[in-house]
């Protein structure tokens, strides 16, 4: 689970706002690498599994090194990070711990890993990734994680879901 960002307010007072922050930075996150590995010939390489990302050697590029499914090497590339919105941080939901991917012990990935310099991109569940429908779902938990401090602040008192039309003024 990813921890509160350090900007944020701490205030039992704005909980929803400080969830649908946390839930925005994720959502950044992930759309972040997406868009980044788009930039390489890895997501179109089906002899790719998993990507190790070194994304604290350099502070002004990122070391990519790909790997097979047997663990052992088949590519490189570098990013270079011109913005600060261009580094990889670890979206967990593309990492190899958080997806489960099997990892030989023994094998060049595994030793990429034991280093402790970046973390481990699964392709096969970023290839899977579709950033419309997550950016649909996003939204919709960040609206309801303001909807919780907007009906504990009396703003909202009741809602309706979905795309339909009331003749009924007081419907919501």
């Amino acid at each position: 689970m990813i921890g509160p960002h350090p900007e944020a307010s701490g205030s039992d007072e704005f909980k929803g706002f400080d969830e649908a922050r946390r839930i925005m930075w994720c959502h950044e996150a992930r759309t972040r690498v997406y868009e980044r590995f788009k930039q390489t010939s890895f997501i179109g390489d089906a002899n790719v599994a998993a990507v190790h990302v070194d994304n604290t050697t350099r502070a002004d590029r990122v070391f990519l090194v790909a790997f097979d499914k047997a663990g052992q090497q088949v590519g490189v590339d570098t990013l270079y990070i011109d913005e600060p919105n261009q580094h990889l941080d670890i979206a967990p939901e593309f990492d190899h711990d958080f997806t489960g991917m099997d990892v030989a012990p023994d094998s060049q990935l595994g030793q990429a890993i034991s280093r402790e310099n970046g973390w481990v991109v699964n392709l096969k569940v970023l290839r899977d990734y579709e950033p419309l429908a997550d950016r649909r779902s996003t939204q919709r938990a960040v609206f309801l994680a303001h909807l919780q401090d907007m009906m504990k602040n009396g703003e909202v008192r009741g809602f309706l879901f979905g795309r339909g039309e009331s003749g009924d003024a007081d419907a919501a």
